[in-house]
């Protein structure tokens, strides 16, 4: 599955978030990470973020694109952290 996930963590949490984060996916901008994953690792991904999230507070996005070929993806400005293989 390819798959966009954003993060809006607290500040005590975030590189805690972040450094695991990049385990799974590659890093396109502060926070936000975009890839492919199969199912197997991407329920490993959302169980270790509630473990290291306070649920309360922090949230994180997941668009899950089940076919990438109908996305596209467009940069304004300048592209911060490239994912040289995007689809």
């Amino acid at each position: 599955m390819y798959m966009i996930v954003v993060y809006d963590i607290g500040e005590k949490r975030v590189g805690r978030i972040c450094n695991f984060m990049k385990r799974y996916l590659p890093r396109v901008q502060n926070s936000v990470f975009e890839g492919e994953l199969p199912e197997s690792k991407f329920e490993a991904m959302k169980a270790g973020l509630r473990k290291r999230m306070d649920l309360d507070v922090d949230s994180v996005l997941i668009w899950v694109l089940r076919d990438p070929k109908w996305a596209t993806r467009e940069t304004i400005g300048l592209e911060k952290l490239p994912v040289s293989a995007f689809f």
